[in-house]
């Protein structure tokens, strides 16, 4: 198979296009999606939720108030994502955040040193997944449930009992759990099947006035905790407005599982103020949300899974160490799967 970056840098002329589905809106649905598009293939991406990006997500509340609950910021390692990131600097799409960044180890902050910018999309993380999706066809608040191999081709079965396609060729972008579930018997599912993933309860809360700490981000150690961030540190955020966005640590979130929201956000609410070490300011706003499939542990270190005989990829972040610019070259990967193949 040729190798990613010369499968998307070179234009194909298709006298047929493939038609392919993407079910899966996060960045590597996307990502696949847009560099299929590019070459010329007749997309439709399929999503659950009222909006594409997947965990990159942002959630507003009145008066105001923005968090970016999901994805905190990404970096970029890869030279090829970081000439990416570098085209979306220059349009003012993403920016460095140069947050104060320390780590607490038994309640002693210390400052993290030698770290790779860390950037985040403006004015929200959504601002990326807006982008990518700008020129694709989306199918949103739609969940599939089936796929099914009739005559050569995919057809898709969502929880209304609609059926959607034909398509050609078929990509799958859902955490491995779900990829798992959907994917059934096929042998792909079992690869998906071992690799758990962890959920994580997110605490979003804005204060009457600003928490006086020193710090913008924490990595916390030995705590119900594992980060804590302030949001409106973040370029392009209104930083009148002191909102927080605080990660529960995978152990506690896994025990916690189906704890109530409201009990999830007072608890992480009580360990903030304990790890800062001075009363918190009244709340203007307080909620929880779960996410319930988030860290990969272990990640299977493969950019994509794929099967040639029938035109079916796979990718997700959990194929690439769960970053947003794993997730990234993981559909740019699912997508050179599919233009490797012959007739394309």
């Amino acid at each position: 198979m040729r190798g990613v970056n010369d499968v998307v840098s070179t234009k194909q002329n298709l006298s047929s296009p493939r038609r392919v589905a993407v079910v899966g809106a996060g960045i590597s649905g996307l990502r696949a999606a847009q560099v299929l598009r590019q070459h010329g293939f007749e997309i439709t991406v399929i999503d659950k939720s009222r909006g594409p990006g997947g965990r990159v997500a942002t959630r507003r509340a009145d008066p105001g108030l923005s968090f970016d609950h999901g994805a905190q910021y990404f970096t970029a390692r890869q030279s090829s994502f970081a000439a990416q990131v570098a085209t979306w600097l220059e349009c003012g799409l993403v920016a460095e955040w140069q947050g104060r960044i320390v780590e607490i180890v038994g309640g002693e902050v210390r400052p993290k040193t030698n770290q790779p910018p860390r950037y985040v999309g403006v004015p929200s993380m959504t601002a990326i997944a807006r982008h990518l999706a700008a020129e694709l066809p989306l199918r949103l608040d739609t969940r599939i449930v089936e796929l099914k191999r009739v005559a050569g081709c995919w057809k898709l079965v969502d929880a209304a009992g609609h059926e959607l396609g034909p398509f050609e060729q078929l990509i799958v972008s859902l955490p491995a759990p779900q990829t798992a579930e959907l994917l059934a018997d096929h042998p792909l599912a079992a690869e998906a099947r071992a690799v758990p993933m962890s959920p994580c309860w997110a605490v979003l809360v804005a204060f009457e006035t600003a928490l006086e700490v020193s710090w913008d981000g924490a990595f916390v150690h030995d705590s119900a905790l594992a980060w804590m961030a302030r949001n409106s540190s973040k370029p392009g955020r209104d930083a009148a407005r002191d909102c927080w966005v605080l990660h529960a640590a995978p152990e506690w979130s896994a025990t916690n599982r189906e704890s109530p929201r409201a009990w999830v956000a007072t608890t992480l609410l009580a360990e903030l103020a304990g790890l800062s070490g001075r009363p918190l300011p009244p709340t203007l706003y307080l909620e929880a949300h779960r996410w319930l499939y988030s860290a990969p542990v272990p990640s299977l270190d493969r950019l994509a899974l794929f099967d040639p005989a029938t035109g079916l990829a796979v990718c997700g972040d959990w194929l690439a160490g769960g970053r947003m610019e794993g997730a990234w070259l993981s559909g740019q990967a699912a997508a050179a799967c599919l233009l490797g193949q012959p007739g394309n």
